[in-house]
């Protein structure tokens, strides 16, 4: 057959049974997403014993499939989720945390094979991942004020920075402006600092970030930490009091 003739075919094997793995990271929704097939086994005494047995082996091949994916998720520029998960506590939380992926779709086949599509927030892995007792001692904390601005974006356009779980804003003299330790211990488990976009536009007009979102424009980065110039890091003092505390940040990497 030729070649191109035999990966059609393939392709449209695997769609008909099931048979494909898939994953992301949505950095806008901040979930961790994959995708888990299960093939009926066929010693099965029924149609419905077999397909019971695919949904398993979709939802252990999720699970493997999530766990794949978190291992390339980035804590620091430096510092991956599998990193931290050669300690074997770590690994034990961040395990338990995707055990509890939520199926958002399934979908099933006629020879009794089954696919399903699930999710983790990525928040649950920061949780797993991140020491909440760490929290730099001269982190600059949010003013109680009632500002014009609803959220923050950060235009880090240009700068190489990636995407990772624990963002931080310091300003020129190396003070933290922002990060995980700013936030709310409640909201810590609902979000991670920073939700990432590819454009200001489309930053700007998230819901996430309140309506009235201010932009500033780092300056440079050092690692996955963006710093901001002396204008840009006065300008923060016109957020609302709760802006960075419930976590209302976009970057433009």
């Amino acid at each position: 057959m030729h070649p191109l003739l035999l990966a059609l075919a393939l392709a449209a094997a695997d769609a008909g049974t099931g048979l494909r793995s898939e994953g992301a990271v949505d950095w806008q929704s901040q979930t961790l997403k994959a995708t888990g097939s299960g093939a009926p086994d066929m010693r099965s005494l029924s149609p419905a014993q077999a397909r019971l047995g695919a949904e398993k082996a979709a939802q252990l091949d999720a699970f493997r499939n999530l766990i794949g994916q978190a291992r390339g998720i980035h804590i620091s520029a430096g510092k991956t989720v599998g990193d931290a998960m050669a300690q074997d506590e770590v690994k034990g939380r961040v395990e338990g945390v995707v055990r509890g992926f939520k199926v958002v779709k399934k979908r099933y086949y006629s020879d009794q094979g089954v696919e399903m599509d699930v999710e983790v927030p990525l928040s649950g892995i920061a949780q797993a991942v991140l020491d909440p007792a760490t929290a730099p001692a001269e982190t600059v904390p949010a003013k109680a004020t009632e500002g014009r601005y609803s959220g923050l974006v950060v235009d880090a356009h240009g700068l190489g920075v990636q995407p990772v779980l624990a963002p931080r804003l310091l300003d020129g003299s190396g003070k933290v402006l922002y990060g995980a330790e700013v936030m709310g211990p409640e909201k810590r488990k609902e979000a991670v600092p920073a939700r990432y976009y590819k454009s200001v536009e489309q930053a700007v007009r998230s819901t996430p970030l309140g309506g009235a979102p201010l932009v500033v424009k780092a300056t440079k980065a050092q690692g996955s930490d963006l710093i901001l110039a002396d204008a840009e890091a006065r300008a923060l003092d016109q957020l609302s009091a709760n802006a960075l505390s419930e976590g209302r940040v976009a970057i433009v990497p």
